[in-house]
């Protein structure tokens, strides 16, 4: 019997007309975009199915659009009775996670992530800070390179996504310097990202006390189901926990390829991507070959991933 971890979309993953196929086809899933519409009061579905790129790309749109978009292709799995034995998400997706395990409700996720998504953007100006994906070294060299940047300003390792791709954040000369320093040590590649703030560095820390406000006005439910927390690559240990390592991620790097590790070693050999896009199911592909991986974003990967699970 497999042992399955849903996993979910973060940040960049989003695109227009996301999950609107599955909605045509479930109206629990289309009730997702309803619910959303009515907490946040404006139409979810008019902008994400409707809309222009440049409006759902502002961070405070794109949060809450991906966990909707994720929770509404959620829907036809629980239908069909599919459920996992742990769940996890890559930076904004560890808020779906939390959804699914029950941890907090979907209304107060979206609340929460519009916020996130504002005090993110808020903290750094537009033009002070970026991000770069270091292809092909491995993290002691990645931190070294940071080190040796510090000059520069502020720039920390942000995502450790897989072998050979970790992602560094801070001030824009700083980031340079790092990426230079880094091919320099023989990396393959520096691939500058477009995000429109430096992400996971300690420049955040500002919109993690903002988020901390937020989150005093959420009831933390018992999870039904562990949840992997990015900050430490590990199951979140208690309902206690699960504030501070929210509120603390977006100021500090995100351990995806630890937390599919973690799972892994607790007999995890069936990963479903649920949400827009195919960047997770990559990334473990790279991290273990041998487990299986499937994703859930329209009709189409539905079947399929249902077809491989229930087969």
């Amino acid at each position: 019997m497999s042992r399955i971890a849903f996993v979910f979309s973060g940040q960049g993953s989003q695109y227009i007309g996301m999950a609107k196929d599955i909605c045509e086809n479930f109206k629990e899933a289309a009730d997702i975009f309803k619910q959303a519409s009515e907490s946040l009061g404006y139409d979810m579905e008019e902008m994400v199915f409707y809309g222009d790129e440049e409006t759902l790309k502002i961070t405070e749109n794109t949060q809450p659009a991906l966990v909707t978009a994720s929770i509404a292709c959620l829907q036809p799995l629980l239908i069909e009775g599919i459920t996992a034995e742990f769940a996890a998400g890559l930076s904004l997706g560890e808020y779906s996670a939390h959804v699914y395990s029950g941890t907090f409700s979907f209304e107060n996720a979206v609340k929460l992530v519009r916020k996130r998504g504002k005090f993110m953007q808020e903290a750094v100006p537009i033009g002070v800070g970026s991000m770069t994906a270091i292809l092909g070294i491995d993290r002691e060299s990645v931190f070294k390179a940071c080190s040796m940047a510090k000059d520069q300003g502020v720039v920390e390792p942000a995502n450790f996504n897989c072998p050979g791709q970790i992602v560094i954040s801070g001030h824009i000369k700083a980031v340079e310097k790092a990426s230079a320093v880094a091919l320099e040590m023989g990396a393959k590649r520096a691939v500058p990202l477009a995000v429109s703030a430096p992400f996971h560095c300690s420049l955040l820390i500002p919109a993690g006390e903002k988020l901390r406000e937020e989150f005093e006005k959420v009831r933390i439910n018992p999870m039904r189901v562990p949840v992997l927390a990015n900050i430490t690559g590990d199951v979140v240990e208690s309902e206690e926990f699960v504030k501070e390592s929210l509120i603390n991620q977006v100021s500090r790097c995100v351990m995806w390829e630890d937390c599919v590790r973690t799972m892994i070693s607790k007999g995890v050999d069936t990963f479903v991507e649920i949400g827009p896009g195919k960047v997770l199911s990559g990334f473990i592909k790279k991290i273990d070959k041998n487990v299986k991986v499937l994703n859930v974003e329209d009709m189409d990967s539905l079947k399929a991933a249902i077809s491989a699970i229930k087969r």
